[in-house]
């Protein structure tokens, strides 16, 4: 890898993703923009950050950078285009353990897995790690103040 990434992240006007980057061979840090053509609030974020992560000219510059954060990156991009502040769009990406998933819709719900496939790939440990352990035994000790229905026995035999 020529490049590694440091930062990436997004400009409005021209819309582009902002790319600091560092030259492996020089230790150089520099800059580059990349203009997001054909885009609309319309446009299908994660084609968009396909097309982009493909594109020959900005292939070596991106290869340190996931598919999913260019995905985000296109998503601040195409709220901004809605008229969706930054303040909202970037309040859309915070996982919250109360809100009721049922009520979304498709394209937030789908936003909000990829966070939860993200947050799970970042924690989870495989047998390579020096952590890992195979067996885990934690013990969940029940509050004794907290009753819970189903907890009790029913007249049914279950």
């Amino acid at each position: 890898m020529r490049f590694k990434a440091k930062r990436c992240g997004v400009q409005f006007s021209p819309p582009a993703i902002v790319l600091i980057y560092e030259q492996s061979d020089t230790k150089k840090v520099r800059k580059r923009t990349i203009p997001v053509r054909s885009f609309s609030k319309y446009s299908d974020y994660s084609v968009a950050a396909e097309r982009l992560k493909n594109n020959p000219r900005h292939r070596d510059y991106l290869e340190g950078v996931s598919q999913n954060q260019l995905e985000k990156l296109h998503i601040i991009l195409r709220d901004h285009l809605k008229g969706v502040s930054l303040k909202q769009s970037l309040a859309s990406f915070h996982l919250d353990p109360d809100q009721d998933l049922n009520k979304l819709d498709d394209e937030e719900l789908a936003r909000k897995k990829g966070q939860m496939d993200e947050l799970f790939e970042k924690n989870r440990t495989q047998k390579d790690d020096p952590d890992f352990v195979y067996d885990v035994e934690v013990d969940f000790t029940k509050n004794p103040n907290e009753k819970c229905s189903w907890d009790e026995e029913s007249d049914d035999g279950f």
